[in-house]
């Protein structure tokens, strides 16, 4: 079979038993508004085709077949062109920046080969210097001082100082730039990440390609609080014009503090925005001496004068679109005032890579995927207003933790010293409604120190099992006072709630590090006259932080009520968890510690192993600071009642994070979590003989190629088993009671969160009357196939599989149905 078209494009050949085929324009525009349509019609549309359109008639329906299938083939080349083009672009231009990096360490070699002799030969006669050849640059660059501020030809002074010092770090060797741990570069990379380990102050760099105009992003970047979660506001206090074209600045900028426990920083910068000679757009700002502007006199005492030193970006455009970024971040956060426990998070460049450069990064990549269509969200919403979302529910929080007086907040005051701090926020209306009766907002809010805790673990574990730590009345609280008249406990009607909830997933960030989702808490009305009412409750969630590998990374859950229909505008009230790494990670990591049998799988060490030790050492140094706050609306007349109820609330949250810590830390197991099997224990080992017996009772052949026949041996091979095997229960809701590896990657869960999962909520519609449709035939016979199709995980994503097995589980005897075990084959996120 042939196909060729003439230099016109109106005319395609086909080849069909012997004979071609030619087509005119008229037949080929009737063909293509049918394949705009459909891009595959069955048998019956395509003799329908032919009877309605006169001008096909004479066609045989086989050769209107060939042409549908050749034109979904130039289709599909042309699709893979344009693909290929486009890594082709993002390749070339990656190649150039690693090549411009590889420049850089080079000069950065030969330096400190310099250096190194210079030191050698001065060693017995002068002094070593007291501070790194490579933080010259930062220690020798005083802030310029406010006098200067008030003379333009001083402030342009300055900004060209700035933007000479900037460069030098962007793309020189003023800092030595190490590579931050876990961030590999490559073509499908966000960018290339360092950070500085010598420098005075904390400081990080970035790299990266984005498909957007240099004006574009410099537009983004500017607007700080839009990707910067901890930025406050930016106020632009003068801008003029500099003599070359730029434009600057004096810019007075709030950061929130992340904990209860530190007073949040502000900065008086100067911001110069210039266009160099090849065409390159610089944004480059640093700190001036001196007060300058400042906080409001109400909240001075809650702000610390921090200092940029020069740091910036600078964008240039690539040929055939897009942009190369360079990112400098380069802070002095005055550790000196913050306790001396929560210093490491106020003297590491890694947190400083996580929560500003790297995120900066992220963000223009994501807006630039949303400007290309790349990006689909959930419920009809677009992503742009899901964006907001998740800003208004992270900045509410960061309000609530940080309550400033300027706001409006206030300290309720007790006797003697609280764990608990109950601050009112008089002015504070979190409705639209205007009710008369409204006291305001009350906020409880707590740190405490976690010890070995890995906060991506311990915020899994609060976003999977709510049951555990909330009380499902107070979010019904929560709930309904939000809603117009319907204020204090009066308005709740007598709700039992069942204690589960259904995630329902609105979008996520193109990495997957932060997930926006709508929670659902079933509820059921007591009273049989409100049978037919729901009593459902709905919970705007954002969750972060869930990758352990991501160092210095902080993880986050924070939820605020909302309506089932909630519109773009609903008022949101915030409360949650942060949990903030205070030891950066070592570099070799063992990623899979959670309560799992990832652990236990492995070849049992030596009690003396150097590994082991190690391990141990490392996870008995690590620390973390949980910050907890919860927001609730009040009437004014019932402050008091409200704040005993906060308090205690908050208090018995705490009691159950705590029980939970205790259960996810490697130094300890919570009895009330549940067991974990380890490769010594008898139900593990019975377990796994019991499926790969049955597998091959049932089916005929093998499960698994082993080449040991020890017990040992099936557990280990069955848990690395590449195809997602699952085991349910055969209780009355079936539950998931056993998964291997590739089970637990595809559910995104854990062994024992996986105990909560049923199973018809992993199966689609589809799914599911596959499975009931199959399920007599599977426990007459033993065993059946399912179809392929899609299933989603705990976090909301989507699985597609090939073919699904399901068999029985006997035990031992083969006459008592132990558990129905599932093989999802061939199995990928779509």
């Amino acid at each position: 079979m042939m196909h060729r078209e003439n230099s016109s494009g109106s005319i395609n050949k086909h080849l069909d038993s012997g004979k071609y085929v030619r087509y005119t324009t008229e037949q080929v525009e009737a063909l293509e508004r049918v394949y705009s349509e459909c891009p595959k019609p069955s048998s019956l549309r395509r003799q329908q085709l032919i009877r309605e359109c006169p001008i096909l008639s004479h066609i045989e329906p086989k050769q209107i077949k060939v042409w549908f299938q050749n034109r979904r083939c130039r289709e599909k080349q042309r699709k893979e062109s344009t693909r290929l083009q486009s890594v082709n672009r993002k390749l070339t231009a990656m190649n150039k920046l690693l090549m411009e990096e590889n420049d850089r360490l080079q000069k950065q070699v030969s330096q400190l080969v310099c250096e190194n002799t210079y030191m050698r030969q001065q060693l017995q006669s002068v002094s070593a210097p007291n501070a790194d050849a490579s933080c010259e640059s930062a220690v020798s660059a005083p802030l310029h001082s406010l006098r200067d501020a008030n003379n333009p030809a001083g402030l342009v002074s300055i900004a060209e100082e700035t933007l000479a010092e900037f460069l030098a770090k962007a793309t020189g060797t003023a800092v030595d730039w190490v590579q931050l741990p876990g961030m590999k570069p490559g073509p499908d990379s966000v960018g290339i990440f360092a950070i500085s380990q010598s420098c005075s102050g904390v400081a990080a760099r970035a790299c990266g390609l984005v498909s957007l105009e240099p004006t574009k992003i410099a537009e983004i970047l500017k607007d700080r609080p839009s990707w910067y979660r901890d930025c406050r506001s930016v106020e632009v206090f003068t801008m003029f014009p500099a003599g070359n074209g730029g434009t600057i600045e004096l810019l007075y900028t709030q950061t929130y503090a992340p904990t209860t426990l530190a007073p949040a920083r502000d900065f008086w910068t100067l911001r110069y925005t210039t266009t160099l000679t090849n065409g390159s757009l610089v944004v480059c700002e640093r700190s001036l001496s001196g007060s300058g502007a400042g906080p409001s006199v109400a909240a001075a005492s809650q702000f610390v004068r921090a200092d940029m030193l020069p740091s910036g970006y600078l964008i240039r455009p690539c040929e055939g679109g897009g942009s190369i970024i360079h990112i400098v971040d380069h802070l002095n956060l005055q550790a000196w005032s913050v306790p001396e426990v929560l210093r490491p998070l106020y003297e590491s460049s890694k947190v400083v890579a996580q929560k500003i450069t790297i995120s900066a990064l992220r963000y223009i990549r994501q807006i630039a995927q949303e400007t290309s269509g790349e990006v689909v969200c959930s419920l009809g919403r677009q992503p742009a207003v899901l964006r907001t979302f998740s800003q208004r529910l992270i900045r509410g929080f960061n309000d609530a933790i940080n309550g400033f007086n300027d706001d409006g907040w206030s300290i309720l005051s007790s006797e003697g010293a609280e764990d608990v701090t109950i601050a009112i926020n008089s002015s504070k209306n979190p409705t639209t409604s205007s009710n008369s009766l409204l006291g305001g907002v009350l906020c409880a809010k707590a740190s405490m120190l976690l010890q070995n805790v890995p906060p991506a673990v311990l915020v899994r574990f609060l976003r999977e099992h709510r049951s555990e730590w909330a009380d499902f009345n107070i979010d019904a609280y929560a709930a309904a006072s939000l809603k117009a008249s319907t204020y204090g406990c009066t308005g709740i009607r007598a709700t039992r709630f069942t204690g589960s909830q259904i995630i329902m997933p609105l979008g996520h960030t193109i990495e997957h590090e932060e997930m926006l989702e709508v929670i659902r808490l079933e509820g059921q009305p007591i009273s049989h006259e409100d049978a037919f009412a729901s009593r459902d409750i709905h919970l705007l969630q954002m969750c972060s932080g869930v990758d352990e590998n991501a160092v210095g990374a902080c993880s986050e859950l924070i939820f605020a009520p909302i309506d089932e229909m909630f519109p773009d505008d609903s008022p949101l009230l915030p409360s949650g968890f942060r949990i903030i790494p205070l030891h950066s990670k070592p570099d070799v990591l063992n990623t899979h510690k959670t309560l799992d049998l990832t652990s236990s799988l492995e070849v049992a060490p030596t009690s003396g192993s150097a590994a082991e030790n190690a391990e141990s050492s490392s996870s008995r140094n690590t620390r973390s600071v949980l910050t907890i706050a919860f927001q609730f609306p009040l009437e004014s007349n019932l402050h008091e009642n409200v704040a005993a109820m906060a308090r205690q609330y908050v208090r018995s949250v705490i009691s159950s994070v705590q029980r939970v810590a205790i259960a996810i830390s490697p130094s300890g197991l919570c009895p009330s979590v549940g067991p974990r099997l380890s490769a010594a224990s008898p139900e593990a080992l019975t377990l796994a003989n019991w499926i790969c017996q049955s597998y091959s009772c049932h089916v005929g052949s093998e499960l698994l190629q082993v080449e040991s026949a020890s017990s040992d041996s099936v557990l280990k091979t069955l848990w690395h088993h590449q195809d997602a095997i699952l085991c349910c229960s055969l209780k009355a809701v079936p539950v998931f009671i056993f998964a291997n590896q590739a089970g637990l990657d595809m559910l995104e869960t854990t062994l024992v969160a996986l105990q909560d999962i049923t199973l018809d909520k992993i199966f689609d519609d589809l799914g599911r009357k596959a499975l009931f449709s199959e399920f007599a035939k599977i426990m007459q016979q033993g065993f059946g196939y399912l179809p392929g199709g899609i299933c989603m995980s705990t976090m909301g994503r989507h699985i597609s599989y090939e073919q699904a097995v399901v068999w029985k589980v006997f035990e031992a005897e083969e006459n008592t149905m132990h558990c129905l075990a599932f093989s999802f084959v061939n199995w990928s996120f779509v």
